[in-house]
C-alpha cells in the first residue's frame, strides 16, 4: 500500500508537466502508467482476497471496486492524501517485499490446493461419466442382440405364417424367456449384492480392529516401528543391489544365450541343407542300388545265357564234308523248285 502512497506524487508531477511534454511521451507515460495500474490491481485483489480469508464474514470491509465515492468526496480525500504524502511518505504503513512474497505464496498454495480439488472432481465426474457411458453402451448392445433375437426367433416366423396359432406361441415362449432371463439375472445381482454386503462387513470389522490396534500404540511401539521399517529399508535396499546385479547377470546371460542362440538358429540351417543333402543322396543311393540289382538279374541271365551256348558249343560236331556238299545241292535244288512253283503261281493267278 505504501507503493501507491509513493507513486501518487510522481503521477501528480507528471500531470502538472503534461502541457509540456509531447504527445509521444505523453502516450508512453499513459502506457506505462496504465500497465502500473494493473499490476497495482492484480496485487490489491490477492490482498483483499487473502484478507477475506483471514477476517470474518460480517467484519469484512467492501472491496474497492464496490465503493462509491462522488467527484468531491473523491477531490477531497486526494487532497489530503496528497497533504499526508506530503508532511510524511515515509510515515506511511504498508507491507515489506517479504510479507508480499509469504503473501503470493500462501495464494499460490490455496489456488494449487484448489486446482488440485477441482482436478479430482473433474476426475471423478469424468469417471462417472464414462461409467454411465459404458452402462448405456452395455445396454444398447443388449438391446440390439435382443432386437435380433425377436426378429430372428418371432418376427420372421410372424412374416411366414400370419395369423397361425405357431406365431403366437413363439411370442409367448419368447416373452417367458425374457421373464425367466430377467428373473435368473435378478437372481445373480441379488446374490452379489449380498456377498458385497458381507465383503463390506468384513472389511469394516477390519478396518476398526485396526483403528483399535493403533489407537493401542505407544510411543515406544511408534519407535520399534521406526527401527524396523529401517531395517526392512536397509534390507530392500540389499535386496536392489542383489537386483541390480542380478540383472546385469541377467543382460550378460541373455547377450550369451543371444549368440548361442544366433549360432544354434545357423547350425539348424545348416542341419536342414545337410537333411536335405541326405535326402537326395539317399535317394541317389536307392536308384543305384535298384539299378544295382537289375545289373546282377543281367548278368546272372547272361552267364546262364553264356553256360547255355558255351554247353552247345562244347556238344556242337562238325558234320562230314560230302555230307555237307549234298545238303548244300539238295537246298539248292529245293529253291529253284520253289521258285519254279512261286512263278506257275503268278502266272496262275494272272
Amino acid at each position: 500500500m505504501a507503493g501507491e502512497a509513493c507513486e501518487t506524487p510522481a503521477s501528480e508531477l507528471q500531470v502538472e508537466d503534461e502541457n509540456e511534454l509531447p504527445v509521444i511521451q505523453l502516450c508512453g507515460l499513459v502506457e506505462e502508467l496504465s500497465y502500473g495500474n494493473s499490476a497495482l490491481k492484480t496485487e490489491t485483489e490477492m490482498f483483499e482476497k487473502y484478507y477475506n480469508k483471514l477476517e470474518p464474514r460480517d467484519q469484512r470491509l467492501p472491496p474497492l471496486s464496490e465503493i462509491k465515492i462522488s467527484g468531491a468526496e473523491f477531490a477531497q480525500l486526494r487532497g489530503r492524501r496528497r497533504s499526508k504524502s506530503r508532511i510524511g511518505i515515509d510515515r506511511a504503513l504498508g507491507l515489506s517485499v517479504d510479507q508480499k512474497c509469504e503473501l503470493v505464496q500462501k495464494e499460490l498454495e490455496d489456488t494449487k490446493e484448489e486446482i488440485r480439488h477441482m482436478r479430482a472432481n473433474a476426475e471423478r465426474d469424468m469417471q462417472h461419466h464414462e461409467a454411465i457411458i459404458e452402462e448405456a453402451e452395455i445396454r444398447w448392445a443388449e438391446v440390439q442382440r435382443e432386437v435380433h433375437e425377436f426378429e430372428k426367433d418371432v418376427v420372421k416366423t410372424i412374416s411366414k405364417k400370419k395369423g397361425s396359432i405357431l406365431a403366437t406361441q413363439k411370442v409367448m415362449k419368447y416373452i417367458e424367456d425374457m421373464n425367466r432371463r430377467r428373473d435368473s439375472i435378478k437372481d445373480k445381482l441379488r446374490l452379489k449384492n449380498v456377498s458385497l454386503k458381507v465383503q463390506r462387513k468384513k472389511v469394516l470389522s477390519q478396518l476398526r480392529q485396526k483403528e483399535e490396534v493403533g489407537e493401542a500404540l505407544h510411543d515406544v511401539d511408534f519407535q520399534q516401528l521406526k527401527i524396523e521399517n529401517a531395517q526392512f529399508l536397509e534390507a530392500i535396499e540389499t535386496r536392489n543391489q542383489e537386483l541390480i546385479q542380478l540383472k546385469l547377470a541377467s543382460g550378460n546371460t541373455l547377450q550369451v544365450l543371444n549368440t548361442y542362440k544366433s549360432k544354434l538358429q545357423r547350425a539348424m540351417e545348416m542341419s536342414s541343407s545337410l537333411n536335405k543333402e541326405i535326402l537326395l543322396r539317399n535317394e541317389l543311393l536307392e536308384k543305384i542300388e535298384r539299378e544295382t540289382i537289375q545289373v546282377e538279374e543281367d548278368r546272372a541271365k547272361a552267364e546262364a545265357l553264356n553256360k547255355k551256348l558255351r554247353k552247345q558249343l562244347a556238344e556242337f560236331r562238325a558234320p562230314q564234308v560230302m555230307g555237307y556238299v549234298r545238303e548244300k545241292i539238295l537246298n539248292g535244288d529245293l529253291e529253284k523248285s520253289i521258285k519254279m512253283w512261286e512263278r506257275k503261281v503268278e502266272i496262275a493267278e494272272k
